[in-house]
């Protein structure tokens, strides 16, 4: 696609699973891509894999940290056309079972660090006079209630939020946004996610069901690199799974709180 060919971008998170799938996807396009991850080994054997990569070792939650990448971007190349907050975490447990340690560290992750993306780069992003694109990762659970993922929800949906916001803010401007919300993709997310209580004890069920059912990150990211070219606000991928969910979740909270129960089911049996 020629929409990227020579752009800079910026994806966190690159170190597997979508992130890697989008960078490598963006190298074919063309695009320079800077690979961030706190795995600083992963993302280097991602960015060994481009064309035109570079790997950088950045915990999403250091606002320092991500203010120096920026630096460093910005140094190097004088602009970003392109920034992935991509970085996430998951989690699972009845919210009984859930300590405070447990939201805290969720919600850094994966709410501050897409927080701390834009205060880095959004400032001189917004300065440029050709136009960028800021994609931020939420989660078909950030569309949709799911039991047994009240942090992880409550991350993601307010990923969603503060994305609609910003793109409201951003209208008329060079810079649009995009969210990504996934469904179930075969990534490596299930298998590091914390799970406590009852729940931890199936999660060799959910790993499986997701090496079986889940989507592939490469969809996922042909799916947004897509829409982000459209400029679409959302995406949702795969469409029929994520918006069967998100149809219902706006028709009827409680019909859609039916469907949840019942795919978590299927995920932990």
């Amino acid at each position: 696609m020629n929409f990227y060919k020579d752009k800079v971008a910026v994806v966190t998170g690159a170190g597997s699973g979508i992130g890697r799938a989008i960078a490598q996807l963006l190298d074919r396009y063309g695009a320079k891509v800077h690979c961030a991850d706190v795995n600083l080994q992963a993302a280097e054997a991602v960015a060994r894999s481009l064309k035109d990569g570079r790997a950088h070792s950045v915990d999403v939650t250091d606002a320092d940290a991500v203010q120096a990448l920026a630096d460093k971007v910005f140094a190097e190349d004088g602009r970003v056309d392109l920034l992935f907050n991509n970085a996430g975490i998951g989690h699972a447990a009845f919210v009984l079972d859930t300590g405070l340690d447990d939201w805290r560290r969720v919600m850094e992750v994966n709410v501050m660090g897409v927080v701390n993306g834009l205060h880095a780069f959004l400032p001189r992003m917004s300065k440029q006079t050709t136009p960028s694109n800021i994609i931020n990762t939420a989660s078909a659970a950030g569309l949709i209630s799911i039991p047994r993922m009240a942090p992880y929800c409550a991350s993601k949906h307010a990923v969603v939020g503060l994305s609609q916001s910003l793109a409201a803010e951003l209208h008329d401007t060079n810079v649009s946004v995009t969210i990504l919300c996934p469904g179930i993709i075969n990534t490596a997310i299930v298998k590091n996610t914390i799970m406590t209580g009852e729940t931890q004890s199936h999660q060799a069920q959910a790993v499986a069901f997701y090496e079986k059912k889940g989507a592939s990150p490469d969809k996922v990211a042909a799916d947004l690199l897509r829409d982000v070219r459209k400029g679409k606000l959302i995406c949702i991928t795969p469409r029929i799974e994520v918006g069967v969910g998100w149809f219902a979740q706006r028709f009827s909270p409680r019909l859609a709180g039916v469907l949840a129960r019942l795919q978590i089911g299927q995920v932990l049996k």
